[in-house]
């Protein structure tokens, strides 16, 4: 009874972190749902649409003998299709007692259209719509990654209860059930392995670049549930692929307490947090919408006041509206924020929104995962030397023919690196044994070789321990290769830095970013090998998702704004967690994609200095605009309340505001990197 209990608590909780996935989808999808006749894309192909009106319209406007009414039609199209969705959104926002700049842009449209300037109303929706669609198509796939993050556990396990086995759902497992994972199949659960030796690739929750070898606990019977030093040759995670032998492994976590459901629930808890940029415009829009909406309202009331005409207080009312119109100041930030999107995309890079793309200007540490990110992502082989007079070539056969037999991870790379290197093809050894977490045996040609690390020899010259040691220290993972019980020479593979890794962080540097910091799931000693390679300032090992969002943390103590770098699902916490996401595009995980702020689509670390540039290009013409906008406002205002101006001069001081700051945005397209 008591151990039902524990199931049906187990169950619960499990599918309560689902739920919570499901309940962030939707939410999502009710505050930005932009789609219509034509999908997700609705709201972009209505903007074009209006665009298309206003553009024809206008041109219409100067066909002698046209009726004017052709043009009006084109224009009150125009306005529909700009203005369907800023209505939609400013009906919901005063549903919910909020007034904001949808709502007074879509006020300023009719009360232009009232006094007859349609093509300024029609530009006006067309500018704004266009803007917030590109932005909501974009932002619109964040939810995607919570999604993605629950898809990397089976849905079932094989469990052994009773001397049965069974498939269960993995929301049945609890506290010390038996699982027994197949070959090249993701491990179910949290766990121990008191069964079975096998390398388990782990990239996918700690990042390390080389599979883990796992091998049993000493004692199978004791409960690990609250163990909190266990080695990492017993412990296996939820999510990780397994190798090529068969594991059990007993669980210590159930769903809804394991590694990778506490992912999801940390890219839910850090994505639901507004940036300081959103927070800025809610406030503002908290203020000056009601505020303009006072003044004009005050304006008509002026004939009880100063016993004139209603039409001449209406008249000064429309043009005080028009005046106080934010549509410089709505496309201020929009027309830089486009133009430096379209600019990124050209160069490679994707940023989602107007909010990364500024707060990436202000970076001052980026902290950088090390597996794919700042390294190819793989092994490759390093180095080979020979001993006791044995030529490199030599060692270099004997390993290949020997490996050529392995399943394991390393084997493929020491074998696809010695042949490229000896340029012909090896055959084979015979005779393969595998010496469980240390190497393997074999017979080459007739005689006895072993390959391993240096565990597996008990005596070892002084010459060969050093030099296995000084390659390890250098971040290599080492194999002895030992011939008739003499050791011949050395093999060494490692994660190595990619090409433009240097000279990309070296970039970082010159255009002022502080601190750069490597984290990683490898040991302390291999990250700081990688470090030393690549110009990183501070390399910081051993660490799991949680400890990277903990070092985040850490570094926005220290620091104002900070990046984080990365391309797997392990990245993805942190990732949210930091200012910016950054995530590596074609090796990038799905998690870490739609997870991340900015996307290097074209898998090139050196395409960051250029992201960086643009958005501080960007940010000098976004205070431009504003200036701009904000100072035509201010200037406006006071001169259509006293009269001095009226609704002519509003317009142009308005429209020229307008295509200033549209046209300064618009530079960013010839953005050039110094």
């Amino acid at each position: 009874m008591k151990k039902q209990n524990k199931k049906t608590q187990a169950s619960k909780a499990a599918k309560a972190v689902s739920g919570n996935i499901d309940n962030k989808a939707q939410e999502s999808e009710n505050k930005h749902n932009h789609s219509a006749i034509f999908g997700e894309r609705t709201e972009l192909i209505f903007a074009a649409l209006s665009g298309a009106c206003l553009g024809i319209g206008f041109g219409l406007s100067f066909v002698d003998g046209l009726p004017k009414q052709v043009s009006l039609c084109l224009y009150i199209a125009g306005y529909f299709f700009g203005g369907f969705f800023t209505a939609k959104e400013a009906v919901e926002s005063i549903a919910k007692g909020h007034f904001e700049i949808d709502f007074l842009m879509l006020v300023a449209a009719i009360g232009a259209a009232i006094l007859g300037q349609w093509a300024e109303g029609n530009l006006l929706l067309f500018l704004f719509s266009l803007g917030h669609s590109l932005e909501h198509y974009a932002m619109g796939k964040a939810t995607k990654s919570i999604a993605a993050l629950a898809q990397l556990a089976p849905k079932e396990a094989i469990v052994r209860r009773n001397d049965n086995e069974a498939e269960v759902s993995i929301e049945e497992l609890v506290l010390g059930d038996i699982v027994i994972v197949k070959p090249n199949t993701k491990i179910p659960a949290d766990g121990v392995v008191i069964k079975g030796t096998s390398s388990v690739n782990q990239a996918p929750i700690t990042g390390e670049s080389i599979p883990v070898q796992k091998s049993p606990i000493p004692d199978a019977e004791k409960d690990y549930s609250k163990e909190k030093n266990l080695k990492a040759e017993y412990k296996v995670f939820a999510g990780t692929i397994n190798g090529s032998e068969v594991l059990e492994i007993k669980v210590i976590k159930v769903a809804a307490d394991s590694t990778l459901a506490r992912l999801v629930k940390l890219v839910n808890d850090t994505e639901a947090q507004k940036s300081p940029t959103q927070l800025f415009t809610d406030k503002l829009q908290k203020y000056y919408v009601p505020a303009v909406l006072i003044l004009v309202a005050l304006l008509l009331c002026a004939p009880f006041a100063l016993n004139e005409p209603f039409g001449k207080s209406f008249y000064r009312a429309m043009a005080v509206l028009v005046a106080a119109s934010p549509c410089a100041l709505a496309i201020s930030t929009p027309s830089a924020v486009l133009s430096a999107i379209a600019r990124a995309a050209r160069g490679g890079v994707l940023i989602k929104g107007g909010g990364p793309l500024e707060l990436l200007g202000g970076l001052t540490a980026i902290a950088f995962d090390k597996t794919g990110t700042l390294t190819e992502g793989k092994p490759k082989l390093t180095a080979v030397v020979g001993f006791n007079n044995t030529k490199e070539e030599d060692v270099l056969k004997i390993a290949v023919a020997v490996e050529k037999l392995s399943d394991h991870p390393l084997a493929a790379a020491i074998v696809q690196g010695g042949e490229e290197r000896l340029k012909h093809e090896v055959k084979p050894a015979t005779h393969l044994q595998s010496v469980t977490g240390h190497g393997v045996k074999a017979e080459v040609n007739g005689t006895k070789v072993v390959i391993g690390n240096r565990g597996l020899f008990k005596k070892l010259d002084k010459e060969a321990d050093e030099q296995a040691k000084k390659l390890e220290s250098e971040g290599n993972t080492t194999m002895l290769v030992e011939r008739e019980g003499e050791i011949i020479g050395i093999i060494a593979v490692m994660d190595t830095p990619r090409p433009e890794s240097k000279a990309a962080l070296t970039r970082l540097q010159e255009i002022g970013i502080r601190r750069m910091v490597m984290l990683t799931g490898d040991n302390q000693q291999v990250a700081e090998a990688v470090a030393k390679q690549t110009g990183i300032t501070d390399a910081w090992g051993g660490l799991l998702p949680e400890q990277k969002v903990d070092s985040i943390k850490e570094l926005l103590r220290k620091e104002k704004q900070v990046a984080m770098v990365g391309d797997g699902v392990n990245d993805a916490p942190a990732m949210a967690k930091a200012t910016v996401g950054i995530a590596m595009g074609a090796a990038g995980s799905d998690v870490a994609l739609e997870t991340a702020d900015v996307a290097l689509m074209a898998d090139k670390l050196d395409n960051l200095p250029f992201a960086i540039a643009l958005s501080r290009s960007s940010r000098r013409v976004i205070r431009q605009n504003l200036f701009i906008s904000l100072g035509m406002v201010a200037v406006l205002i006071p001169l259509t309340i006293m009269g001095i101006a009226n609704i002519g001069p509003a317009v142009i001081g308005h429209e020229g505001s307008t295509l200033v700051v549209v046209f300064n945005g618009l530079r960013l397209l010839a953005f050039k990197a110094k």
